[in-house]
């Protein structure tokens, strides 16, 4: 077999320079800040772990006290580290190389490994498969030290110590992990002295120790910990499967003041959500966003559309509209986007083989969500039939359903009915001048206390209009509605 191992040196600090420039390209001024130095520090906020380009060109290195930095660059932007966060950007990341590899394993808090060996045939060689991998990461913006392996552990340390390449060629790939120093074999302080007493320094000299003095001298679980990184010991992986939910975060360094900030990074998410929508060959009709801020009790926004969509552009500007409806509240700190819901993607009714044909029903579903998120989700209503044989009472208003896919029974097998029904009958002045069709007899309402019992014509009148007509039992005739 063979692994891929993908290393993030600083993937919290390069997810929060991507969400940081993405935001502050919107922000009214249009003052371009994606140079400003950034670092990410300790939880206790006492030392520096993670230094952008911009902050170490200016002195600032990983290690050094935080103290120091802010001398060293007073602008200094601070973002802290969290295990938890960092676990959910990297479940992102998994997610986006499940599309490319179905057999994955995440290493928290910083890597990914992915056995590539079954796919080199799928994409035509594995210096295919490493420009697929490398394109993705430069599109998303992110940092990772890659290399190949026979065994996951192999490819793992080669790709931490920043000495990995793209090669198949198993003596090659053997060299270069007996070059490796032994500080870089992940060994735990107590059997890394022991081998450093023993004159030992690199790992390919360990490799050539016998297993028995190894496991005498060393350890039972050193050995098994070498013969892994070697392929003579299995070394099962548990494989990975994406959550059936979409969940993208973005934190700003400095807090967004204006709904306009938001939009850049939102795009980025929504593109991501709309491959991920392709990929799945799904869509949605419900987005949940959540802004936090800093002193204030979290915005939630819930997005819905009239019918099922997948475009980032739709989403996008669903959220414009109610972000003028709603203004920030407060400055945002980060927001998160989530879609739980999910539904199969319906093929187009249009005849064009080339999909070219207008979608009547898709610009249909574009315009409700539009009214409904500058409006109100319940500000629009449609027409509903009531069981009653009544004209005046076989109607009512409700609210538009999610997804309107009602069926409805053939036109030919209903009786002919006029758009235009007159909010009460009104006398007939006069006499018709031609009859089309009638009688059609309506009798009910007597569990109402409104009964009624009418003959109903469709009549042509001396101007010309074409009149729906009735003739009560008991009070005469009347219009109630006339035809187009």
């Amino acid at each position: 077999m063979l692994w891929v191992y993908l290393h993030f040196p600083h993937l919290l600090l390069d997810h929060i320079r991507r969400s940081r420039k993405n935001g502050e390209n919107g922000r009214e001024n249009g003052r371009e800040n994606a140079e400003e130095a950034l670092v990410v520090v300790e939880a206790a906020g006492q030392r520096v772990l993670q230094a952008c380009p911009e902050a170490q060109n200016q002195g600032v290195q990983p290690g050094m006290p935080l103290k120091t930095a802010i001398t060293l660059v007073p602008s200094l932007a601070i973002a802290r580290a969290d295990t938890s966060r960092e676990q959910q950007i990297l479940a992102e990341q998994a997610r986006w190389l499940y599309r490319h590899a179905a057999n994955i394993t995440p290493y928290p808090p910083d890597g990914l490994l992915a056995e590539v060996g079954s796919l080199q045939k799928l994409y035509g060689g594995l210096a295919a498969v490493w420009q697929t991998f490398e394109q993705a990461l430069s599109q998303r913006q992110l940092t990772a030290w890659m290399a190949t392996g026979k065994t996951p552990l192999a490819a793992r340390l080669c790709a931490r110590a920043g000495q990995g390449q793209c090669t198949t060629d198993r003596d090659h790939m053997m060299q270069q992990l007996s070059r490796l120093p032994l500080t870089a074999v992940e060994l735990d302080g107590r059997t890394l002295t022991r081998l450093q007493r023993m004159g030992l320094t690199r790992l390919g000299e360990v490799m050539q120790l016998p297993a028995r003095e190894m496991a005498h001298r060393l350890s039972p679980d050193t050995l098994a910990y070498i013969q892994k990184i070697q392929g003579t010991r299995p070394d099962p992986q548990q494989p990975w499967r994406p959550p059936h939910h979409f969940r993208q975060q973005a934190d700003f360094a400095q807090d967004i003041e204006h709904s306009e900030g938001l939009l850049f990074p939102l795009h980025r998410i929504l593109g991501e959500l709309e491959e991920d929508l392709c990929w799945r060959q799904q869509d949605t009709d419900s987005l949940l966003l959540v802004l936090n801020h800093r002193h204030h009790q979290p915005t939630r926004l819930r997005i819905r559309t009239s019918g099922p969509e997948h475009r980032a552009e739709v989403f996008l500007d669903l959220l414009r509209l109610r972000f003028e409806q709603h203004p920030l509240k407060a400055p945002v700190t980060s927001l998160v986007l989530s879609v739980r819901r999910f539904m199969g993607r319906e093929a187009s009714n249009g005849n064009d083989l080339l999909g070219e044909t207008p979608d009547l029903n898709e610009a249909w579903h574009t315009l409700i969500s539009r009214l409904q998120a500058r409006l109100g989700e319940n500000a629009l209503q449609q027409l509903s039939p009531r069981a009653d044989h009544r004209p005046e009472h076989a109607w009512t208003t409700a609210n538009l359903p999610q997804r309107a896919h009602a069926t409805s029974p053939e036109a030919s097998n209903l009786p002919h009915r006029p758009l235009w029904l007159l909010k009460s009958p009104h006398p007939l002045q006069e006499t018709p001048s031609a009859w089309f069709s009638g009688p059609e007899r309506i009798s009910g309402g007597w569990w109402d206390g409104q009964r009624v019992h009418r003959d109903y014509y469709i009549a042509q009148l001396a101007s010309g209009q074409l009149a729906w007509v009735f003739r009560d039992v008991r009070d005469g005739w009347f219009v109630h509605g006339w035809f187009g």
